[in-house]
């Protein structure tokens, strides 16, 4: 029994709506599929304009636009996140600057948060690591009194809840990933979500190549013309045709993830309880969205053995992200405020399990049982 680590959701529509969209004669951005895409987005989440993006990485990147980032500005986020998180305000000469994590959800420490804003702070941007909302009253409580800008990397977020509100849709931009990897893939493919629909207009025009396009194709303007600087930032509809087929189905798939996940979760308690591996938490005000399951090891050279382990038992399972902060881009263009207690010696334990849609019960008993089988000879 070989199981990858992950395979990209596929529902059976992905080529039929395709086809549609090659037989619309529209396979460019902003076709009838992307619009399909957006407005469920728009309807799902409550927020404003959802835009689709070629990436959650340009969806950053047209939030850091809009944020009006400058050379000498910063950014505070957590270290633990992927490279695009602080990829996109680096490019406009910000500096990243890292607080620690909670230890519980490996999210940023929002009590770490206030004591790093300087003069020259500008956004707080929250990761929701493994689609579990971070502390947002108290995140936005900050912004607000610092009249700070929130912009929520909530790649792994999308279907996942903090206190009944969606993740990505607390902050003036929220990002989703609709990366191969995800919970719903277009391949590579991303949305900007806007909270307030004064910053319609200006991402519109940042995400048309700085034109007003979009406003053209709405009969508003007579002709379309260079407004601003900008980027071309629109997906394909055919991968947007592709999405389509997964969003129509997004609550059967997020109930197959949930059952993987709980299933996972009552297999290997007992490992738990033993004191062998440390499981998830979810915070009673988060509703997750069973983007990954993963356990905590006793420390790295555990993690390896076990990793290695489950390669021989055909089970791949990965660690994941190094700490920014340590790697060289990230020490030259950001810094670590405070003691990182948590940050590297947390994301050194950790290893993630096989998590997609179309995992079995069979199969997910069959790496737990592998997983405790480790710990027995161990």
């Amino acid at each position: 029994m070989k199981i990858n680590f992950n395979v990209p959701p596929f529902t059976g529509k992905e080529f039929e709506y395709m086809r549609q969209a090659v037989d619309n004669e529209k396979i460019c951005g902003d076709g009838p599929f992307t619009t399909q895409c957006s407005e469920w987005i728009e309807e799902q989440t409550g927020t404003s304009k959802c835009l689709l993006t070629t990436s959650c990485t340009h969806a950053t990147e047209l939030a850091a636009l809009l944020a009006d980032i400058k050379p000498g500005d910063e950014v505070i986020m957590p270290s633990y996140t992927f490279v695009s998180t602080a990829n996109a305000f680096v490019l406009r000469g910000a500096t990243a600057v890292f607080v620690d994590i909670r230890p519980d959800t490996m999210n940023m420490d929002e009590k770490k948060i206030e004591d790093a804003i300087t003069a020259r702070t500008k956004v707080i941007a929250p990761v929701h690591y493994a689609g579990v909302g971070c502390e947002m009253d108290t995140i936005m409580d900050i912004a607000g009194r610092h009249q700070l800008m929130v912009i929520e990397d909530a790649a792994q977020g999308i279907m996942a809840s903090y206190k009944g509100k969606p993740l990505g849709t607390f902050g003036e931009y929220g990002c989703f990933s609709f990366h191969e990897t995800k919970n719903f893939s277009m391949g590579e493919g991303g949305a900007l979500l806007i909270r307030d629909e004064k910053d319609i207009l200006r991402a519109e025009i940042f995400r048309e190549k700085g034109t007003d396009r979009s406003q053209f194709f709405r009969g508003q303007v007579d002709k379309y013309r260079w407004q601003d600087f900008g980027s071309s930032y629109l997906p394909s509809d055919m991968n947007a045709a592709y999405l389509y087929a997964q969003l129509e189905l997004a609550e059967e798939i997020t109930k197959a993830r949930i059952d993987r996940w709980e299933q996972y979760w009552e297999l290997l308690t007992p490992l738990a309880q033993q004191g062998r591996i440390e499981l998830p938490y979810i915070p009673k005000e988060c509703v997750h969205n069973a983007h990954m399951f993963y356990i905590k090891t006793k420390d790295m050279e555990e993690r390896s053995r076990l990793i290695a382990y489950l390669k021989e038992k055909e089970i791949l399972s990965v660690f994941h992200y190094v700490p920014l902060h340590s790697a060289p881009a990230g020490k030259k263009y950001g810094r670590f405020h405070g003691e990182d207690v948590y940050t590297t010696k947390e994301s050194e334990r950790i290893l993630r399990l096989p998590m997609f849609y179309r995992l079995t019960a069979d199969e997910t008993e069959y790496i737990a049982d592998q997983v405790k089988a480790f710990y027995a000879a161990n």
